[in-house]
């Protein structure tokens, strides 16, 4: 059996999403339909962007899930990254800092989702 993970964003405007994604992940979008927009990660894992679940989300509702990319290179790389999302203008929740597990920062995406960026283990 084949065994895939979709993580899926609810997000009140699937292509606005897509946009914002694609340009942090330097990727486009693997499937498209006006309300859900998934991207390939590679094998056995997608990112969905679903807009047809809630609508009217607010980023003013607090988000306690996240969607967490984790990234090779190590701390160079995570300060990079950092210093590329600040600079587009990304919403930084938390600078970079060291959470036990080594390096992370937090972000949020255009409805308040929260997305870390951390070492891959």
């Amino acid at each position: 059996m084949t065994t895939s993970v979709v993580s899926i964003v609810y997000v009140n405007d699937a292509p606005a999403a897509a946009r914002f994604y694609g340009d942090l992940l330097g990727m486009s979008p693997s499937f498209e339909t006006s309300g859900y927009i998934t991207f390939d990660l590679g094998p056995g894992a997608d990112l969905a962007l679903w807009s047809g679940q809630f609508e009217d989300l607010s980023p003013d509702v607090p988000r306690t899930s996240e969607v967490c990319l984790a990234i090779d290179g190590g701390p160079d790389e995570l300060n990079a990254t950092f210093e590329q999302w600040n600079s587009k203008g990304v919403t930084i929740l938390r600078e970079p800092h060291d959470a036990g597990f080594g390096l992370t920062f937090l972000a949020a995406d255009l409805d308040g989702n929260r997305i870390r960026v951390a070492p891959q283990d």
